[in-house]
């Protein structure tokens, strides 16, 4: 295996897990031999730091909540190892998996472990969920079978590629996961069984979260991808234009103003469109590539 020599880092974002912190580190160091263990305190107020630590990881503590999205980027910016693994801190990650993903990582550049069965979660979050995975699967062109999940297998010099893009909250695994894609790196999904949370629970809230996840697609795609997001709307603008012209013609016989207007707008929209689409190929550029063992492929 070509990575098999490469050092592995387990980033853990932890607030207030003091219930699973412990279990979950000794059940990674009986399961597989890594390198380090991080585990990024995000403010706690309860004893998560000092369990972390009395369990042998190395702990790095925020001095007050930023957000899973910042632990997970102070994670990535203070990690020695060339492969990370992100994990939840709740329990629901199977710790033996671990070696799933790192089986692919000599031919993919990022590994993510998609939930089969979601036990556990409420059906409005597994509808949301499907619904995320529908969305972001229309922006990439590509087949995404989890977009949330948390767990997930990342060559570190890629994911600092995009640490600056990664928000301070949940959406996290969104944001990484489009730019990837967009940027034309290998993403591999495996099927996992999800476990239930039962030392730790959720804090993911469905509607300030949810929205969340919608605008951080959004502005991924409008950075990678923006034709994905203005065509649509211009087509749209463009068919409620000749549906208000022809209904207007055949009962007034004339063009009336808000038929133009509709034109108009559709053809500003999909002009602004091309000039967002050369500006994100332009971004491209600014990304150093030099690092990798192959160039990502053109989409």
């Amino acid at each position: 295996m070509k990575f098999e020599n490469k050092k592995v880092s387990i980033i853990i974002p932890a607030y207030n897990e003091q219930k699973s912190i412990q279990k979950l580190i000794y059940q990674i160091k009986e399961t597989i031999s890594v390198d380090e263990i991080i585990v990024v305190d995000d403010g706690s107020t309860d004893q998560t730091e000092v369990l972390a630590t009395e369990a042998g990881a190395r702990v790095i503590k925020h001095p007050y909540n930023k957000g899973n999205g910042a632990a997970i980027k102070t994670g990535i910016r203070n990690a020695r190892g060339d492969l990370l693994v992100f994990m939840d801190a709740d329990g629901q990650h199977d710790a033996s998996l671990i070696n799933s993903l790192l089986e692919d990582m000599d031919t993919f550049d990022m590994v993510v472990g998609a939930r089969v069965n979601k036990r556990g979660e409420a059906f409005y979050r597994n509808m949301a969920n499907n619904f995320y995975n529908f969305f972001a699967s229309y922006i990439t062109g590509k087949k995404i079978l989890d977009l949330t999940s948390g767990f997930r297998m990342i060559r570190r010099h890629i994911a600092l590629k995009f640490v600056y893009l990664l928000p301070n909250s949940f959406s996290y695994p969104t944001t990484i996961t489009l730019s990837l894609y967009k940027a034309g790196y290998n993403v591999k999904y495996i099927p996992i069984e999800n476990r239930n949370r039962s030392l730790g629970k959720s804090k993911i809230k469905i509607f300030r979260d949810g929205a969340c996840f919608l605008l951080i697609m959004f502005k991924i795609a409008c950075l990678f991808s923006p034709m994905r997001i203005f065509l649509p709307v211009s087509v749209i603008f463009f068919f409620l234009g000749v549906s208000n012209y022809l209904y207007t013609f055949l009962k007034n016989h004339k063009l009336t103003n808000m038929s133009v207007v509709l034109f108009v707008t559709s053809v500003i929209i999909f002009m602004l469109g091309l000039v967002a689409e050369q500006i994100a190929q332009s971004r491209m550029e600014w990304i150093d590539f030099s690092q990798d063992n192959l160039s990502p492929p053109q989409n």
